[in-house]
């Protein structure tokens, strides 16, 4: 007589469950992810402001004073940061930053004789809000 042998493998119910429980271990990952990119951006503005400060130095060295124009600081900032530069004449000069992706973060610095931007406060510093 031929023995009969039983088939191995997953039901139905230990594949559903498994598919839950990866379900459930992406939805607790996938924020977590977005937060360390929105910390990502948030880097980026600031590196690119300190950036920024030490063009203007090296462009005032050269020429005894600052300027709006990026393209004469020969600067290239971090992709997707919109960097405006505020005022710049012989007295300082005073930018802000931000990122899509880090909104409604903006960050700011001034340097010299210029009125601070909206959150730039104190002067020389790079502050965020």
């Amino acid at each position: 007589m031929p023995v009969a042998t039983a088939k191995r493998g997953f039901t139905l119910i230990e594949l559903l469950i498994v598919v839950v429980i990866i379900g459930i271990i992406a939805a607790i990952a996938v924020p977590k992810f977005q937060n360390t990119k929105g910390k990502a951006n948030a880097a980026a503005l600031r590196a690119d402001l300190r950036n920024l400060a030490s063009a203007q130095e090296a462009y005032f060295y050269e020429h005894a004073r600052y300027t709006t124009d990026t393209s004469d600081l020969k600067y290239r900032g971090s992709k997707g940061v919109y960097l405006t530069i505020i005022a710049a004449n012989t007295g300082g000069w005073s930018a802000k930053a931000t990122h899509p992706q880090s909104y409604p973060l903006t960050c700011a610095i001034f340097w010299g004789q210029v009125s601070a931007p909206t959150p730039g406060d104190p002067e020389g510093v790079v502050v965020c809000r």
